[in-house]
């Protein structure tokens, strides 16, 4: 009976990480980077909201003395929006999983008008989408801001400025932003899930078995991301530079 029971003991992680895992990649909406309701229960989707909305009141801020700086700024803001909602709708089928991995665009856009304003603009691309597309969720709305529009834009930004201080070209820089911003979304977006759904299973296999589902189609996406972001930004800082952070590599500040 004892060996019975310590069997099942041992038994319980693996069995608990299997049955979230299958509940997270089952469930019809929940795609790689958006969340979709039900997955998150009320106390993690309360503790995301409070998390990104002083993030988004300090983007909306920025936004307001941007535009008071220059008329230009919503125009060009609503465009980078735009380009954001277009890549993010584009899913890819993971094999096997039962549902999808998409491109993000926010490192594209940290890099074009800053990472203040790429949670401002993902934030309503996130809402749009959960409202009109059924994808992702208006519960776990605060955890997908906080994973693509929080942490996609500030990791993308860094990587861009990073790359630049080691001497790098802005066109590798830019590579890097939107590389980088792409699986360092996708990698908050399982932790989310991992620590909302681990139970009693080690939290750190929760995220492995997560992580590992979206990693064939994520991994090629997050470089397609990368040439994308240098793609574009080598546009615009060769027709419109001055649209760009503080004119781009004259005054790079956001």
């Amino acid at each position: 009976m004892a060996t019975t029971m310590t069997i099942k003991k041992r038994m319980a992680p693996a069995i608990a990480v299997s049955a979230a895992l299958l509940v997270v990649l089952s469930a019809p909406n929940a795609f790689a980077m958006h969340i979709s309701d039900g997955i998150l229960s009320a106390g993690w989707a309360s503790f995301w909201f409070a998390a990104v909305l002083p993030v988004v009141a300090i983007g909306l801020g920025v936004l307001k003395k941007k535009n008071e700086a220059s008329t230009k700024t919503k125009p060009f803001v609503a465009l980078i929006g735009a380009a954001i909602f277009v890549i993010s709708c584009m899913p890819i089928p993971v094999p096997v999983a039962g549902t999808t991995s998409h491109p993000c665009g926010v490192g594209l856009a940290a890099i074009l008008i800053g990472p203040w304003l790429a949670v401002v603009v993902s934030s309503v691309t996130l809402a749009l989408q959960a409202l009109f597309l059924s994808h992702g969720g208006l519960t776990s709305l605060g955890a997908d801001i906080f994973s693509m529009g929080v942490v996609g834009a500030f990791s993308g930004y860094a990587s861009f400025r990073l790359v630049r201080w080691l001497g790098f070209s802005t066109w590798a820089a830019a590579f890097a932003a939107g590389l980088v911003s792409d699986w360092a979304t996708y990698a908050t977006t399982s932790l989310q899930l991992a620590l909302a759904l681990h139970g009693n299973a080690p939290l750190f296999s929760m995220f492995a078995a997560i992580a590992a589902a979206f990693i064939p189609t994520q991994l090629p996406l997050g470089i397609l991301e990368g040439f994308i972001s240098a793609g574009a930004y080598r546009f615009v800082m060769l027709r419109k530079p001055e649209l760009a952070c503080g004119g781009a590599e004259r005054k790079f500040a956001c």
